[in-house]
């Protein structure tokens, strides 16, 4: 299949190494290849339209950053995050986003409070449809997650604050979540609920309530996301 990401034909070195690991990244982050995957560098290197010595590199500086691991027998994999992994960042992450709900309902505006509005219905509205299909988690529903939280961090006024956050959300692949509200109705309509009433908080100027609603919200997603590995990471490499 041919790859959507191209280089340019001078490229080389560095450059050529950081591009494909990119790539490669935001696959796995996408989740077009799915965790336990096997990384077969003939593939990769036809399908970048490059040889296997960049994509090689790639792999290592993938391995370093903990995305991928090499497994006895089966090579470079999609690294299956432990479960306790999964609650040590969440739990993070749930102070970093409380205190960026907190610290957003000074700078909130209406068309912002609208935004979120549209951002949480439209996730909702596509999750359901995609479940009553049968269908996978779709990049839009992603997106609209990504953008309900991203945008209340930017709201905190706090660029580190929002970079810090959007790292941890980085460390994960983003389709998981996606893929708990599209297969689990209750946990759907929780999370919608939930983003509701983050938003009402805001709306309304309370601060505290914002940051103890964002912060139950977000460690309640990290425990559906870590039962979730621990479920996968238990069929993941059979056979």
């Amino acid at each position: 299949m041919a790859s959507e990401d191209t280089f340019p034909s001078d490229m080389s070195g560095h450059a050529l190494v950081d591009g494909i690991a990119a790539a490669i990244r935001e696959r796995i982050m996408s989740g077009t290849i799915p965790i336990g995957s096997q990384l077969r560098q003939a593939e990769l290197a036809g399908d970048f339209g490059v040889s296997r010595t960049p994509i090689r590199e790639a792999l290592r500086q993938l391995q370093t950053g903990g995305l991928i691991e090499v497994v006895p027998n089966r090579g470079a994999v999609v690294r299956v995050p432990a479960p306790w992994e999964v609650r040590d960042a969440y739990e993070v992450r749930a102070e970093l986003e409380s205190l960026a709900a907190a610290r957003a309902v000074s700078r909130v505006a209406k068309p912002d409070i609208d935004e979120l509005r549209v951002a949480n219905q439209t996730m909702y509205e596509r999750s359901l449809a995609e479940s009553e299909r049968g269908a996978e988690a779709g990049p839009d529903s992603r997106q609209e997650n990504d953008t309900f939280h991203s945008r209340i961090a930017e709201l905190s006024g706090n660029s580190r604050l929002a970079r810090s956050i959007e790292e941890i959300n980085d460390t994960f692949p983003r389709n998981v979540s996606a893929q708990l509200l599209v297969k689990d109705g209750r946990h759907r309509e929780e999370n919608f609920h939930e983003h509701q009433r983050i938003i009402d908080a805001l709306e309304s100027g309370e601060s505290e309530t914002a940051r103890a609603e964002m912060r139950e919200h977000v460690i309640k997603a990290g425990e559906q996301i870590a039962r979730w590995y621990e479920r996968r990471s238990s069929t993941v490499f059979r056979g």
